[in-house]
């Protein structure tokens, strides 16, 4: 038989443990262990939620490898055509891991109502778009079809839609410059179609998406030209190794360009989010770890004829430390699971019923987003658990320094 385990359960189960002096400073190593539980499963759910939800975000409008012409133009719009004749279209067979490609070409336009008006990018696709990302964003009305005839039918922002006053089904016009200032422009009246939300401000005020044959025409390309090619592939993790081969199996006379090269500053930002957590779980480890500390010192103190007892029957210094490693342990799992039922229960709220929102112009988000993993529950549980155990064995060693006689004695 275990017999520290025994004793230990025996301590825990008795009336004169749960009223003794210490009760209040175990109650406070409990309740430490169980906030900084709730501190830490919140700061990771929210820091993996908003980097995968802003990443997701730009990838919905970008691709997450752009292949581009070698141009001198820095702006978004498209300048030099590419053909789509390529080795890698429809289907990139020389790189595993690419899953969809797809033409588009960006044009800068300004929209013309009788009250108002707007500049920004219309982005054209064609049948081969994917739209399952913008089938989550989407808001009001439906997504356009581009697989028949040329067509009107354009999607729009909900942040545009509120500047403007549109809904779906309204119309408006459209209307682009051309290279010779002194020729009159294009002016197209488009047709909204649907309306949507990705809550990326900064995207959502730049683009809305419409059909790349008009911008083929404005253009004067042929009907195989677009402006570049976006690129998908399975597993963003992959992204810099995918990125590489997808630059090695071009033509010498194409770019490619990961999401993280082209929003440099937007990825390097989501970064600093890891940083912080550590420094977050690393504090909240050290406070839960200080405070059953002080409450197993208090317990020692506490148990100190106990100890004596025990020494005088012939029981060694480690076989009681163990004894009181017991007690610790079952203190430091009463945190953790009140930590986790009060941690999943935040999390799941917030998840169902978004009770945080944020400022999209400084988050890219409206609301904090959660990640729910086993994986990192699990982690963070074991990781608490282990770190202040071995935290727990230096005061243990204040056992070894009382003296079975005196203990007694003075008792």
């Amino acid at each position: 038989m275990n017999y520290e385990f025994f004793i230990a359960k025996r301590i825990i189960g008795s009336k004169a443990y749960k009223s003794s002096i210490s009760a209040p400073i175990i109650k406070i190593g409990i309740a430490a262990i169980a906030i900084g539980m709730v501190v830490m499963m919140v700061t990771v759910a929210i820091s993996i939620g908003l980097q995968q939800k802003i990443r997701d975000k730009v990838i919905a409008f970008n691709g997450h490898v752009t292949i581009t012409n070698y141009d001198t133009n820095n702006s978004q719009e498209s300048v030099i055509p590419i053909t789509i004749y390529q080795d890698f279209y429809p289907d990139f067979k020389a790189v595993q891991g690419v899953k969809h490609v797809q033409g588009v070409a960006t044009k800068f336009g300004v929209i013309r109502t009788e009250t108002d008006f707007e500049g920004l990018y219309l982005k054209g696709v064609g049948a081969d778009y994917n739209w399952d990302y913008f089938k989550e964003f989407l808001v009001e009305g439906q997504l356009p079809d581009y697989t028949q005839k040329r067509n009107e039918n354009v999607l729009i922002s909900q942040y545009l839609a509120n500047r403007m006053h549109f809904k779906a089904g309204d119309t408006f016009q459209m209307v682009f410059a051309k290279d010779d200032s002194e020729k009159l422009p294009n002016i197209i009246t488009y047709t909204i179609s649907g309306i949507f939300n990705s809550g990326f401000q900064d995207l959502d005020a730049q683009y809305i998406i419409g059909d790349i044959r008009h911008l083929q025409r404005i253009n004067g390309w042929e009907s195989d030209q677009i402006g570049n090619f976006e690129v998908f592939i399975d597993s963003y993790d992959a992204l810099e190794e995918k990125g590489a081969e997808i630059h090695q199996n071009i033509s010498s006379l194409l770019d490619s360009q990961t999401i993280t090269d082209r929003y440099y500053s937007i990825f390097e930002w989501i970064k600093i989010f890891d940083k912080n957590t550590y420094g977050i779980i690393g504090i909240m480890v050290l406070i839960a770890g200080f405070n059953m500390v002080t409450a197993l010192l208090v317990l020692i103190l506490e148990r100190t004829r106990m100890i004596g007892v025990l020494k005088t029957l012939g029981s060694s210094n480690w076989s009681i430390r163990k004894l009181f490693l017991y007690n610790a342990s079952y203190l430091i799992l009463l945190g953790l699971l009140w930590g986790n039922i009060l941690g999943l229960g935040i999390l799941f709220a917030q998840k169902y019923f978004s009770l945080f929102p944020l400022d999209p112009s400084v988050y890219y988000v409206s609301e904090a987003p959660v990640y729910i993993s086993f994986g990192y529950i699990l982690a963070l549980n074991i990781g608490t658990l282990v770190l202040c155990l071995l935290m727990l064995l230096v005061p243990s060693y204040l056992i070894t320094k009382i003296s079975p006689v005196k203990a007694i004695r003075f008792s």
